[in-house]
């Protein structure tokens, strides 16, 4: 099978032809994430204040900033595959969003991140995960899952 060219997949990006249920809401999390970083990078002592984190020195804003970026090219990587119906990803999704509110409980609990933000992450990242994995089910129980995905 020939690779598609680069103006094909941008074309695939802009229209998202057979994008599945479960791709869709790999997509939406990747905006809500890319929003997220967008915040975080322009307007970090915002996002302090509503979270009730600590005032922000310029460094600490600064390395906020830098989070941000980085939120927001994970969100970009998940709206991209979404669109793109990349079963494989929305999968792959569903093994490493489940281990984010655990892990937020243990840095909370030896003191490493505040409790706001430790809930704020493992709120968004378990609820998504549970949207996603119900969605995947519905779909896989319909038969509507991507062909990607079936054997054979």
């Amino acid at each position: 099978m020939a690779l598609p060219s680069f103006s094909e997949m941008f074309g695939r990006l802009l229209r998202a032809e057979g994008q599945g249920r479960a791709a869709r809401t790999v997509e939406l999390f990747g905006w809500l994430c890319l929003a997220e970083g967008a915040t975080m990078l322009f307007a970090p002592h915002f996002v302090a204040a509503v979270l009730h984190l600590p005032s922000l020195n310029d460094q600490a804003a600064n390395y906020f900033r830098l989070a941000g970026l980085l939120v927001g090219g994970l969100g970009m990587l998940y709206v991209v595959a979404g669109r793109l119906n990349a079963t494989g990803f929305v999968f792959a999704s569903l093994l490493d969003r489940p281990l984010v509110p655990p892990t937020m409980f243990v840095l909370w609990l030896l003191g490493i991140v505040p409790g706001t933000l430790a809930l704020a992450f493992a709120l968004v990242d378990g609820s998504s995960f549970l949207w996603t994995f119900l969605t995947w089910r519905a779909e896989a129980r319909a038969g509507t899952m991507a062909a990607a995905v079936r054997p054979g």
